[in-house]
């Protein structure tokens, strides 16, 4: 029996990289973004992310603990979960709003569906939706970085895209202000160098392919030109790079293929775009992301390749 056949379910062939490798390098992306929050938005930046961390780790422990599944903690899903969802708050934001959206995004959004590899929507962005559905006013409430003779200082006041919805433009920081992030934002949406850094990393990586992140930032690009918008302050403004590189493309959540990812990543930019120049809302990154993970699971059946040498059936008639 020793040249007995084994058969064994797919995969056959396994990647090194493992969830927790890639999660580690996620986190090490955001790193960048990170530190250029904590300097342009103070302490309280840090107090921040810290507690978005702490509570999805927690959530997700005890809610594995309730439901009697094995503790996932460890493949540092959640921890990535609390950064991002932390990245998409305004420095102002109460931290028991945050404790509550990271509780929606872990256990509601996550967990309820089975955890890690069967939420269909992005939890940070659906925890983002949540909150700014819940907390309007608070997730609306802006600090900007204004430099003075004394550095850097946080005065209230409206963000970028808000301005370019008023058509203040004269009102609109300088585009190398809005490259290294002084202008006003969430807290890791703003420093738009720091988050291609981190996103030049996963490339480098292979964490990420270029599909989604070219196609969602060229279609708003392009779009920006047709509506008659300045495309480069439409890309740095809002959330737009930490979305297109950091949260549409989640395994989870964005298609199998190289032409459904066109397709989502397409969809993303079009629909950030009417919301921004034809919404009442100033932003669309979070709506237009998480409209297109609900259609991931069509985009894939659409999308599917045909396996080499299966014929199609045929129809009847």
């Amino acid at each position: 029996m020793a040249n007995r056949l084994v058969i064994k379910s797919s995969p056959h062939l396994k990647s090194p990289m493992n969830t927790q490798m890639i999660m580690r390098d996620v986190i090490i992306a955001l790193i960048p973004a990170f530190i250029c929050s904590v300097v342009i938005f103070g302490l309280r930046a840090l107090l921040l992310v810290s507690i978005c961390v702490a509570s999805c780790v927690v959530f997700e422990y005890l809610s594995r603990l309730v439901m009697k599944r094995d503790n996932s903690i460890s493949d540092l899903s959640a921890v990535v979960t609390g950064i991002l969802l932390a990245f998409n708050l305004p420095v102002t934001f109460p931290i028991w709003m945050a404790v509550i959206g990271s509780f929606f995004a872990i256990v509601v959004v996550k967990q309820l569906f089975g955890g890690l590899g069967q939420n269909f929507v992005n939890p940070a962005i659906a925890g983002r939706v949540f909150l700014l559905i819940s907390f309007a006013t608070p997730m609306t409430d802006w600090l900007l970085p204004q430099k003075g003779e004394e550095g850097v200082a946080l005065v209230a006041g409206a963000t970028p895209l808000v301005h370019i919805a008023r058509g203040e433009m004269e009102a609109l920081p300088s585009l190398t202000d809005m490259l290294l992030g002084i202008r006003g934002g969430c807290l890791g949406e703003t420093a738009a160098l720091a988050l291609l850094v981190g996103a030049a990393y996963l490339l480098w990586r292979g964490v990420i392919r270029p599909v989604i992140p070219a196609t969602f930032l060229g279609t708003v690009f392009v779009l920006s030109l047709l509506m008659g918008q300045n495309p480069l302050y439409q890309l740095l403004s809002g959330g737009v790079i930490l979305g297109a590189c950091f949260m549409a493309t989640d395994y989870v959540t964005s298609p199998s293929t190289f032409k459904g990812k066109l397709i989502f990543a397409f969809g993303c930019g079009l629909i950030t775009m009417m919301i921004r120049v034809y919404g009442s809302y100033p932003e669309g990154v979070s709506f237009a992301i998480l409209f297109m993970n609900i259609l991931v699971p069509h985009i894939n059946s659409l999308t599917r390749t045909k396996p080499f040498g299966v014929l199609e059936p045929k129809k009847e008639g």
